[in-house]
Formats: C-alpha cells, sequence, structure tokens
C-alpha cells in the first residue's frame, strides 16, 4: 500500500467515524475532509472544486426545484386527494399508498414524495384510529424504492450514471434503471404492504393522537366559493363531504354578508358564497387548491382574492413591542399596505371567530396571514410580528398545474428519447417555472438542499482520487481474492452487500461516491463487463433500511412515527434480503457479465 493510499484511506475512515458520530454535519466533515486531501497533496488543488461543477451534482440541485415546482403547482395534492380514505384496510392503504409513492419517487426526488404523502398518511391514520407508526415506515420504505425506476429518481443512479459516463464515455439513459428498480420496487412494495407492516412495533402513546405528526394549531378561516369550485360541488352537504377529506369543516356560510340559518346541507352555494371553516394552515390550503375555491381578498363582505404572484400563509405572534399591539388589524391597514389578509386569529389557545379584522390584538396573540411573497419581510419588520418556527407555508397555485406538469413530462420526454441532457432540459423547466409563475426566483434557491450538494461536491474528488490513487483497484482486488474461485455473481453479491451495510450507517450518496469506483475495477479484475456491477451499487446504496441514518426518508419519519433506533431493522432487514434476492438474478439477465 503506497503512502497516498495509507493516507486517503485513513482520511475517508476518520471521514465516516466522524459522520456516524454527528456532532458535525456531514457537508462540513465532506468539505474539511475535502480541504485535508488538498493540503496532503491527495487530491490536486486544480481538481477540488471539480465535483461542484459535476454534472451529478447540477442535475441533483435542478431536480430538486423541479420537484418543489410540482408541489408548489397543487399538481401531487391533486393526485393523492382521492386515496386518502378510512375504509381500507392496512394492507390496501400500504399498497396504495406505496404504489402512488413509488412512482412518483421515480420522476421526482424521493425526500419530496414522502413529505408530500406523509401528511396526508397521518391524516388518514388520525381517521381510522390507526397507529401512523404502522404506515409511516412502509410509505418511506417505499418511496426508497420508488427512486430506483429512473435515472433522476435518486442521487445514487446520477452518480452512478456520471462514474460511467467518465469511464466508459456514456452516462445511463433515463430509463436503463428501469428493468431491475422496477422489478425491486414491486417485489418491495408487495413485502411491505402484506408481510412487513406487521413487524413494526406497536406501542401505546402519541401514535394514534391528535399530535402524532407535530402541533396542528387550528383557525376559524374564510374560503370564498367560485364559479370553478361549483363545477365539482353544488350542495353544501357535498361540500361537507370534500372538506372532510381535506380534515376541515364547514361551520357555517354566508351570502352577501348575512350568515344562512337553518340546515344548511340541502341548500345549494352560490358564486361569491363564503365558507366559513375550521382547519389548520395545511389542510385549508389543500381543500382550498383541491376544490378551486379562493382565498378571501380581506374586505368586510369578502370576495375572491386575486392571485397575482405567489403567497404565503404565515404563522406570527404578536409581541408586546409590536406596532399591531393595543390596535386592529384593519386600523393598522395590512390589507391597504402591505395586500395582506388576515385568515385566523387564536387567543390564549382559543381560535376566534368574528368579525377578525377589528379584533383589537393583544400581546401572546397568534396570526394566520396570507401575504404575497414578495412582502412578506417587509410586513414583519413594518409590524414588529414574529414569524413562529415552521409556520409559513408557500400557497400551491393550482392554475399553473397543467402547464407544470407538462413542462415536466416534456423535459422527461426530451431525455429519454436523446434530444438534450438532462441537466439542460431540467434547467429550462426551471426557467419556465420562474417565467410562469410556478415558482419564484426566491423559491428557487430555498428548495436546493445545500447541504447535500455541499457533500456531493465535497466527495466526487475524495471517490476520483480513490481511483486515481489505486485505492479502488485494491479494495476490489481484496473483494476478487475474497470470492477466487467462485463465479463472478458471487464477487456482485458481496459488492452489494458491503454497499448496503455501508450505506445503512452512512449517508447514500457518499457510499455511492466510494462504491461505484470499486465496482469498475472489480468488473475489469474479473474481466466481465462493468454494467452489473454499477447497477448493483445503485440499487445497494439506495435500499438503507436498518437505521434511521441510512437515508433522509428513515430520518423524517423517525419522530412522526414514535420510532426508535432499534424498529428498522425488523422489517428492514428481510427487506434487504428481498432486494438481492430479486435484483442479482435480473442484473445478470438485463447486463450479462
Amino acid at each position: 500500500m503506497t503512502t497516498p493510499q495509507m493516507l486517503l484511506f485513513g482520511l475517508l475512515g476518520t471521514m465516516i467515524v466522524l459522520m456516524l458520530w454527528g456532532r458535525w454535519r456531514y457537508d462540513l466533515v465532506a468539505f474539511a475532509g475535502l480541504m485535508a486531501a488538498v493540503l496532503m497533496g491527495i487530491v490536486p488543488k486544480e481538481q477540488a472544486f471539480y465535483g461542484f461543477g459535476n454534472p451529478t451534482t447540477v442535475i441533483v440541485a435542478l431536480v430538486l426545484i423541479a420537484t418543489a415546482g410540482l408541489s408548489r403547482s397543487g399538481a401531487v395534492s391533486r393526485l393523492t386527494r382521492g386515496i386518502a380514505t378510512k375504509s381500507r384496510g392496512t394492507s390496501t392503504h400500504i399498497g396504495l399508498f406505496g404504489a402512488v409513492g413509488g412512482l412518483l419517487s421515480g420522476f421526482m426526488n424521493n425526500i419530496a414524495a414522502l413529505a408530500m404523502l406523509m401528511p396526508v398518511d397521518i391524516q388518514t391514520a388520525r381517521k381510522t384510529g390507526r397507529a401512523p407508526g404502522l404506515t409511516l415506515m412502509p410509505l418511506a420504505f417505499a418511496t426508497i424504492l420508488g427512486g430506483m425506476l429512473t435515472l433522476i429518481g435518486t442521487p445514487p443512479n446520477l452518480i452512478v450514471s456520471g462514474f460511467r459516463a467518465e469511464v466508459l464515455g456514456q452516462p445511463y439513459r433515463m430509463f436503463d434503471f428501469l428493468p431491475v428498480g422496477g422489478a425491486v420496487a414491486v417485489a418491495g412494495i408487495a413485502f411491505i404492504a402484506l408481510i412487513g407492516w406487521r413487524m413494526i412495533p406497536q406501542r401505546d402513546g402519541t401514535e394514534g393522537g391528535a399530535d402524532a405528526g407535530g402541533p396542528q394549531r387550528r383557525y376559524f378561516a374564510l374560503l370564498v366559493v367560485t364559479e370553478a369550485s361549483l363545477k365539482n360541488v353544488r350542495r353544501i352537504a357535498d361540500a361537507r363531504e370534500e372538506a372532510a377529506r381535506a380534515s376541515v369543516r364547514i361551520v357555517g356560510v354566508s351570502r352577501r354578508g348575512q350568515e344562512l340559518a337553518g340546515k344548511l346541507d340541502e341548500q345549494v352555494l352560490e358564486d361569491g358564497d363564503v365558507l366559513i371553516l375550521r382547519a389548520d394552515p395545511a389542510a385549508l390550503d389543500e381543500f382550498r387548491s383541491t376544490s378551486d375555491l379562493a382565498f378571501p381578498d380581506g374586505r368586510s363582505e369578502p370576495r375572491a382574492r386575486k392571485d397575482s404572484e405567489g403567497q404565503h400563509l404565515i404563522e406570527c405572534l404578536v409581541p408586546a413591542a409590536s406596532d399591531l399591539a393595543g390596535r386592529s388589524v384593519q386600523s393598522f391597514g395590512i390589507m391597504n399596505r402591505h395586500d395582506g389578509v388576515l385568515m385566523g386569529l387564536r387567543r390564549r389557545g382559543v381560535a376566534l371567530r368574528q368579525n377578525l379584522p377589528r379584533q383589537v390584538l393583544e400581546p401572546g396573540d397568534m396570526l394566520l396571514m396570507l401575504l404575497p411573497e414578495s412582502r412578506t419581510e417587509e410586513t414583519m419588520q413594518a409590524t414588529g410580528l414574529l414569524r413562529l418556527d415552521g409556520g409559513s407555508l408557500p400557497v400551491q397555485r393550482e392554475r399553473h398545474m397543467k402547464s407544470a406538469v407538462g413542462l415536466f413530462v416534456l423535459a422527461v420526454l426530451a431525455t429519454a428519447f436523446e434530444v438534450t441532457t438532462m441537466p439542460i432540459a431540467l434547467g429550462c423547466v426551471i426557467i419556465a417555472y420562474t417565467l410562469v409563475g410556478v415558482l419564484s426566483v426566491h423559491d428557487v434557491y430555498k428548495h436546493v438542499d445545500w447541504p447535500v450538494i455541499v457533500l456531493l461536491g465535497s466527495m466526487i474528488p475524495l471517490g476520483l482520487a480513490l481511483d486515481q490513487t489505486g485505492g479502488s483497484a485494491l479494495i476490489a482486488q481484496g473483494l476478487a481474492q475474497l470470492t477466487q474461485g467462485y463465479p463472478a455473481w458471487a464477487a456482485l453479491v458481496v459488492l452489494m452487500a458491503a454497499t448496503m451495510m455501508l450505506s445503512d450507517v452512512l449517508n447514500n450518496n457518499a457510499t455511492t461516491i466510494i462504491a461505484a469506483p470499486v465496482s469498475i475495477r472489480l468488473a475489469e479484475a474479473l474481466q466481465v463487463q462493468p454494467d452489473a456491477f454499477l447497477m448493483g451499487v445503485a440499487v445497494a446504496a439506495s435500499c438503507a433500511f436498518l437505521t434511521p441514518i441510512g437515508h433522509q426518508n428513515n430520518t423524517l419519519i423517525l419522530g412522526p412515527g414514535n420510532y426508535r433506533f432499534g424498529d428498522y431493522w425488523r422489517m428492514g432487514l428481510p427487506l434487504e434480503f428481498i432486494v438481492m434476492a430479486v435484483s442479482v438474478p435480473i442484473l445478470l439477465i438485463v447486463w450479462p457479465l
């Protein structure tokens, strides 16, 4: 072993230990490791920042932004609103949500797919009295499995494609991952839905309670009936059913400034009617989007507010020092000065209903404000209001839904038919999203997961150094010796098993960057085609099911599902065996050695 190899192995080992320790964030550890490698002469200073301009890093950032555009347009909400029902059994629910989540993950970031479906899953659990922990882990695992369907489904696929382009001169195409990834996803989701969820420990406590998904602050709020909404819902009884599906309660209806009395259910809604609702902000926006309702404009007799730009629902607190304390929102001129609307008001834990714009505000009051995105910070500074942590919700812009979905589909088709490359196609989509108003320029930067970008940009030069110093060849030689006398597929199994183990304790992106060059050198040592080994690494790195730290989706459900660290392996271990049993034979058929 040469001195550069020893230094690099020591550095990578130290980085892995620090990432597992968790005292410092993984992106900081990766960047510090890159700087150390440059100072030690392992990575040439000319290549130090090569990873930040690498197409893989750029694609990951662009996928995250495009995903945000699909979410902001309301496309995913519209797709999933019909699958949340309390009449289905647990296995059927998991199978349906798993299929939808897996399909979404094939064409968008799997973390975003889980983040979109998780609130719907939790709401369904509340309605049925079922513990969210029984379905959240299956949903998380299904979105991980679905990411293996396409090139853009998960970063390991992009990383492996990048290594193939550098070594063989040609990256993988959009659907090259589908034969193996599709078979693994189908088998995995079937196991999860039929058997796997039964292995999850059930606990008493908060699982089935109202707070299982975090605090839900409910307000009395108004939405305006429009001509578009009347195409779907005519009677108030129908509106109640639609509202219940979004966990919203209709408590009254106002027409021309007067609240309707008597039995409401049989009455027919009219254009301009105002629904008086009780809901949390997310449910309120979901109901508005799926039912084509409109926010009020803030007048005493509310009319439909025009959606001229991106809007945010913001929960904020009135401190004693606020200029609003002791005044009403109406007298302060929130609507005229800042184009804002007071949507809801809570005082001492109680939601107020009557005459909200004229209520004299007190210190400690909680406000639900609707504000244009461009004027949010200005309004917060002018009023002295304090935004609650996590209390900002971008409003869905459903009028851009068709254009958002159409542009994304065009990008996928352009890439699939090799009209252009994935970075160019996604870049054009994002430019179009900003031009038509799906996303603002602020949204474009906000939805990039910068720690992941720093991790990739830092680890790619280290992965290249592992190959250039002969370190990957050394590891490949060790694996080849370990499986000497056995067929080449045995080496593939060992490589995938080692990659899975590393991915369960280390970030899957970092694992792929380490394992991809090893797979190429191992194929060279065995004198076989490298594609099966590269694809095997992509599958194994994605399938991190044993711990909550192996994949961001596993971490995301840890709290809402009331899980413990040792809960994941119960369903995850047999799932990893199924992944190996299904993927290896298909890899050998689709990508023969």
